[in-house]
Order: C-alpha cells, then structure tokens, then sequence
C-alpha cells in the first residue's frame, strides 16, 4: 500500500541505492530544501526484487538494493527537475517504465503513485 501524500506533493522521485532510515526523516527533509531550496516529503524505501534477463533467468545479485521513494511538492518541480539528475534522482515514471526491466523489481502498489495509476504488462 501507498504511502498518503500531504496536498500538493503529488510527484513521486526514487533516489536508487540510497538510505535514509525512518529516524533520519526530518533530516532528509530538510537537506533536500537546504541543497535544492525544494519541499519533498519521504515516503518510504524498498528494497528491490531480483531483476529478470530476457530469457527468464533471473540476474544474480541484482536484488536487496534499497531505494529512496519521495514526492516533491508541485510549485517546486521546474527548479528540481534538472537538479534531481546530478544525484541520479529519477521521476517514478521513468523508473517504472516497461522498457526499463523485464520484470518489476518493485511491489505492484509502487504503480500507484504514479500520476497516471497504469502497470504494465510484462
């Protein structure tokens, strides 16, 4: 299930391979307006599933990467935008494009906090 997002913090970003902890919120917060003068609100982090060739074989070692989810609030996404990439921070919809995996390396519910509420078929 989703994590609920505050009003206006509708775009979800997912900072790959990074951990924060749920005693570090307040501080992740507050670092990411003291870096990119940006409001977010932390969401939570997964860790991911084993990644699947086109073959059908699963990848060794492509799995147990934590990632970061995060929404960024709506009046702050033009000055973000450019930003996010030099921290190789991705949009949602980017990163759960199809043509991204074989196979989902994230929960199903991950595809709802994307704008438009669509899982692809794999």
């Amino acid at each position: 299930m989703t994590v609920n997002r505050k009003e206006k913090y509708n775009q979800v970003c997912v900072w790959p391979a990074t951990v924060v902890g749920e005693d570090q919120v307040e501080d992740f917060e507050q670092f990411m307006y003291d870096e990119f003068e940006v409001r977010v609100q932390y969401l939570e982090e997964i860790e991911t599933f084993q990644d699947i060739d086109e073959y059908g074989n699963t990848i060794e070692y492509t799995e147990g990467r934590n990632d970061l989810f995060f929404a960024v609030h709506s009046e702050d996404l033009g000055k973000f935008a450019i930003q996010k990439l030099r921290m190789g921070i991705r949009w949602i919809e980017d990163v759960l494009d199809p043509g991204n995996y074989i196979s989902p390396i994230y929960p199903d519910y991950v595809y709802d906090y994307q704008y438009i509420h669509a899982k692809p078929s794999y």
